[in-house]
């Protein structure tokens, strides 16, 4: 069993964890911080979000995206990836950290997110793990990257995980949350027990139409449902929760989350495009550009990275947090940040 079949059980750790008066959590106080290897983050460095008042777009393949940059134009550059049901919001508090640093940090909005357009209204609103990683490439073309260190979790560690493996001429280093987490849809038709098979309920019900008329109608609670069971101790208010849920209103998103889900379990085909892409991830190639990965509470048993630690061949390390969950670059920036540094070093 691979990877993202533990993400059932991870997830369902949390849910356990939660209790109906978790749904709504009162602000974080001022006098709060965060802690990582002895480094504090204050109070005033979390949850402003000032660093994405200004988001830029640039046409980059089939997209128009929307990215935030900030930090020296020839610095090595630092590409940031949110996942779902989050948004570039994710990385408002990591980022200064790095800029501070001399690094170049761009966090795009993925497909289906903020302000990232796809330039035709003919194109397949496509969720597939392999679209995600192409459309990354294309917005490295579009501002002449050549090389980035690429950072993820979620959706986002998933691509930067593809983008080392499928591309690692343009990976300088990864840092991957959750660790190696590629999709592999035939291991994904073998049944779960019955407790891991309850966490997935989401994947269910996206599979349905009720699902997808759920989502469109209510994904302003259901996202926020989910960074509840997904990060049980994290005690965002309102305010920080509004700020990434503006970008689910972005016209394509519920059709590319439904696409993504219903593709994981083989009820969308995808495209043909990318099937020489999807055939090469099948065999799990390896990834050798330096990496670190990240394991946090939301990894249950799993957190060790025993399941995934062989698919990384080059210079690796493996860390893992206490008290923090699915979202760890922004319930944990200088964690995540520091890794950034770090694994620039190894």
């Amino acid at each position: 069993m691979n990877s993202e079949d533990d993400l059932g059980r991870r997830a369902f750790l949390g849910a356990a964890a939660m209790t109906l008066a978790a749904i709504r959590r009162p602000p974080t106080s001022d006098g709060s911080t965060s802690h990582w290897a002895g480094v504090p983050l204050s109070a005033n460095q979390r949850g402003s979000g000032s660093w994405f008042d200004v988001v830029k777009q640039i046409d980059a393949g089939m997209l128009n995206v929307g990215y935030a940059e900030a930090g020296p134009a020839n610095g090595p550059v630092v590409m940031l990836l949110h996942g779902w049901p989050y948004d570039i919001q994710s990385y408002a508090d990591a980022a200064p950290l790095l800029t501070a640093k001399g690094y170049r940090v761009i966090v795009p909005y993925l497909r289906g997110y903020g302000t990232t357009r796809f330039r035709s209204s003919d194109t397949p609103r496509n969720g597939q793990q392999s679209a995600l990683a192409v459309d990354i490439i294309s917005l490295m073309d579009a501002l002449q990257i050549k090389q980035a260190i690429v950072g993820g979790f979620d959706w986002g560690s998933r691509t930067a995980a593809i983008i080392g493996a499928l591309w690692p001429e343009r990976c300088k280093a990864l840092v991957c949350v959750s660790g190696y987490i590629v999709v592999n849809r035939e291991a994904n038709q073998l049944p779960l027990p019955p407790r891991a098979e309850l966490a997935w309920w989401y994947q269910y019900y996206f599979a349905t139409e009720r699902g997808r008329r759920g989502y469109d109608q209510n994904r302003y609670e259901f996202n926020k449902l989910i960074w509840n069971i997904a990060s049980p101790q994290w005690k965002f208010d309102d305010a920080t929760y509004d700020r990434s849920a503006a970008s689910f209103n972005n016209p394509d998103h519920v059709a590319i989350v439904i696409d993504n889900y219903r593709w994981r379990l083989s009820l969308s085909n995808g495209e043909s495009r990318y099937d020489d892409l999807e055939q090469k991830l099948a065999k799990a190639p390896v990834i050798t550009a330096p990496t670190i990965t990240i394991a946090s509470d939301f990894d249950g048993s799993a957190a060790d990275g025993a399941a995934y630690a062989k698919r990384f061949v080059g210079r690796y390390e493996h860390r893992i947090l206490k008290g923090i969950g699915h979202n760890v670059p922004q319930e944990a920036p200088a964690a995540f940040a520091q890794a950034i540094v770090d694994v620039d070093r190894l």
